[in-house]
């Protein structure tokens, strides 16, 4: 059995901004540092060998935090970046209402046929999600691996790991939260999801 250990990185200066970020990439703020620490003190004892990542900045400072004080290799991988939001990259959702106010009204209700302004397709977006872990899983059979990335590569994954075919999906992930799934030859288990005791509240 794999233990893939799903961490969202901490919190960026957008995301306390509550700003939209897809493939812009700003970095950590404090707080997301300090969050970044206390995971990595969640994950002692996890025998952890490697920390696969996202390269863009928020999430690979976090796993850079976590692996230095795990001391096991960073691995970047492309694949596991955020989906690119297109037109609505580094808006608020109160200035995607202003701007785009059909896009959010279906937004809000969660329509299949809803294309975002100038993102990429979902669909190449999920094969290189589960391709991804995919990889992961075959280099790392019976092995724990943390996988620090964003939160819509891991709802993403997570569809996919309960085959909901649909673009939206029931899971979310606060900044620094640790999920797990345990994978086995027969199914795939999720045993903790986007758990943040390890932060006790706002650092």
């Amino acid at each position: 059995m794999t233990r893939l250990l799903l961490c969202r990185h901490g919190r960026s200066v957008w995301n306390a901004e509550g700003r939209i970020q897809g493939r812009a990439d700003p970095p950590l703020d404090e707080v997301g540092r300090e969050q970044a620490r206390r995971l990595a003190g969640r994950l002692r004892g996890e025998d952890v060998v490697a920390l696969f990542t996202s390269p863009q900045r928020r999430a690979r400072e976090t796993a850079e935090i976590v692996g230095r004080a795990l001391d096991v290799p960073v691995v970047p991988d492309e694949r596991l970046r955020e989906h690119d939001v297109g037109d609505l990259t580094g808006l608020t959702w109160e200035q995607v209402w202003e701007q785009y106010p059909d896009f959010a009204q279906a937004w809000a209700e969660a329509r299949e046929e809803l294309e975002i302004p100038g993102a990429e397709g979902h669909g190449s977006f999920r094969t290189q999600v589960v391709a991804a872990f995919g990889d992961i899983l075959a280099r790392h059979a019976e092995e724990s691996v943390g996988v620090v990335t964003h939160g819509g590569t891991l709802s993403t994954y997570l569809n996919h790991v309960i085959a909901l075919p649909s673009r939206f999906s029931p899971f979310r992930f606060a900044n620094g939260s640790l999920s797990v799934v345990e994978v086995n030859p027969m199914r795939p288990r999720i045993v903790l999801l986007n758990d943040v005791c390890h932060l006790g509240g706002d650092p």
